[in-house]
């Protein structure tokens, strides 16, 4: 039987401003992603956020990104490994301290952003977040792009890796995604996007943007849910891999 994670980035509502529709797309997917307060969220809505999750039983993980509220976190930054790797600690610990409190274990991390694209092709900085995690809790998930330098280095530091497909994203010829400025960047048609998201789970592989064909075996598919539109589209998406026999489970699970 074929089986795939539904993970969503999560949890990055901030003071008095509220992004996405976390209280509805958490029953839908198998996966959490909490933002740990330096690209998104506070210490309010990760309690909140990390409750939610624990309640539904899905996995909860961290999504540390660059300490960048304004950019939220989709801007470069010229950090150092070393600097990559305090903030990373930091941001891990914020959240597994959170998941202590309500007594539920902090699962995986995925890094967010820009931080998750430079640490695609980068291999210090990449070895870089992988040594934070591992230093962490080595039985920690590290969720990465697939086929990219994080989910590499991850597996050398010898953590269990889960290999990332993004649904609504066109990828390069290279296996990257598509900048979001590109206007090819995003899949607007549903149907095409859950087409593809079967093909890569049944055929391990997809089409880039070019129509160039890409080895691509994803443990974890990314789903947004941050408006009715997009939370309409995780609905439809699940209910059709099920009906297709797709077991939805998070990585690490039986």
């Amino acid at each position: 039987m074929y089986r795939i994670d539904l993970n969503s980035d999560l949890g990055e509502s901030f003071g008095r401003y509220t992004l996405g529709l976390d209280d509805q797309i958490i029953p839908l997917v198998s996966s959490a992603n909490i933002a740990c307060g330096q690209h998104a969220g506070d210490p309010m809505v990760m309690r909140d956020t990390v409750r939610m999750a624990a309640e539904a039983d899905i996995a909860i993980g961290a999504h540390p990104g660059y300490p960048d509220l304004q950019g939220f976190g989709r801007r470069d930054m010229n950090l150092s490994p070393d600097e990559a790797y305090s903030y990373m600690l930091y941001q891990i610990g914020a959240l597994q301290a959170f998941c202590s409190a309500q007594g539920v274990r902090l699962a995986h991390v995925k890094p967010h952003g820009q931080l998750y694209n430079h640490a695609a092709i980068d291999p210090e900085l990449a070895a870089a977040l992988a040594q934070a995690v591992c230093d962490v809790d080595p039985n920690l998930v590290l969720v990465g792009l697939a086929n990219s330098a994080l989910v590499d280095e991850g597996r050398k530091a010898g953590l269990v890796v889960a290999e990332e497909f993004f649904t609504d994203r066109n990828y390069t010829d290279e296996g990257r995604l598509v900048g979001r400025n590109d206007p090819a960047a995003l899949i607007r048609d549903e149907m095409e996007a859950i087409e593809r998201v079967k093909h890569a789970i049944r055929d391990g592989a997809i089409l880039s943007v070019t129509g160039k064909l890409i080895d691509l075996h994803p443990d974890t598919i990314c789903v947004h849910g941050d408006n009715a539109q997009a939370l309409a589209f995780v609905s439809r998406i699940r209910q059709s891999l099920e009906e297709d026999g797709i077991a939805i489970k998070p990585v690490g699970r039986p």
